[in-house]
């Protein structure tokens, strides 16, 4: 039997957990139905190494940033590295960027100045926005609020375990909502109540692989495979079919990530 096709909208295949077996790794995911995935790239001296494994795999394709945790340690990254960067074939999306005010608080300036940048970077090449979100709801609602009316922009909101005001907000403003393993965590009804309460086509999928594996292997490593762990929470979240959740949320991908559309 054939699964349905899922995407699995953010991992990190650059990331030493999976040195040793990112082909097996990718090979069970194409076993899970998980067909596409976008690897993420965040901080820029490791783009050519997460562009290259974008490169050498069908259907795994990148996007790249400045994580908010690392806006202090790591050189501030300007719109035009962005741009350029973004003329690669299997460049789909900006980021990850955002506010991360949970262990980083103290370089909040640095970060809105990095986020900005992305923003722009975001709205030249008509690429996605892929938003890392944590303890700074406020000021992350207001400066997407603020430069959505400067100049229009898409964007997802990666991960999304925050308040019903930031998704409120995000929605309002056209984006999307990304679910990850969080949302499968027993804990987690206030974020499925978040996601149940959204449009079903602003509904993104993902991992974050390796990290917040979802149930039955919440502990261990993640990997795009178990995207589909999550998947079948969102749907019973959304009261729908598997196979229905996996065609709306790959659905969704396609209009927001156009250039990894299948």
């Amino acid at each position: 039997m054939t699964l349905p096709h899922i995407v699995d909208s953010h991992c990190h295949l650059d990331f030493p957990d999976f040195e040793d077996d990112r082909d097996a790794i990718i090979a069970r995911a194409r076993e899970a139905g998980v067909t596409r995935m976008v690897t993420i790239c965040t901080k820029l001296r490791a783009e050519p190494t997460v562009r290259a494994i974008a490169e050498a795999y069908e259907g795994v394709f990148y996007a790249a940033g400045t994580h908010p945790m690392s806006a202090a340690s790591e050189p501030l990254i300007s719109v035009e590295d962005l741009v350029t960067l973004a003329d690669h074939p299997k460049f789909v999306g900006i980021g990850e960027t955002g506010l991360d005010y949970h262990y980083t608080a103290e370089s909040a300036d640095i970060q809105k100045q990095s986020l900005r940048i992305h923003i722009e970077a975001a709205r030249q090449t008509a690429l996605p926005l892929i938003i890392h979100a944590r303890a700074a709801d406020d000021d992350m609602a207001q400066i997407l609020t603020e430069e959505h009316a400067a100049g229009a922009f898409t964007c997802v909101m990666h991960c999304f375990s925050s308040t019903r005001e930031l998704a409120e907000a995000a929605l309002d403003l056209g984006f999307y909502l990304s679910m990850s393993g969080i949302a499968t965590f027993p804990k987690s009804q206030e974020v499925r109540d978040i996601f149940a309460a959204a449009p079903i086509d602003r509904i993104l999928v993902e991992t974050d692989a390796p990290y917040l594996a979802p149930p039955p292997h919440r502990g261990k490593r993640n990997e795009p495979g178990y995207t589909a762990h999550t998947a079948r929470v969102g749907a019973e979240v959304f009261d729908m079919e598997y196979a229905d959740f996996a065609a709306q949320t790959s659905a969704n991908f396609d209009r927001l990530f156009t250039k990894a559309t299948a």
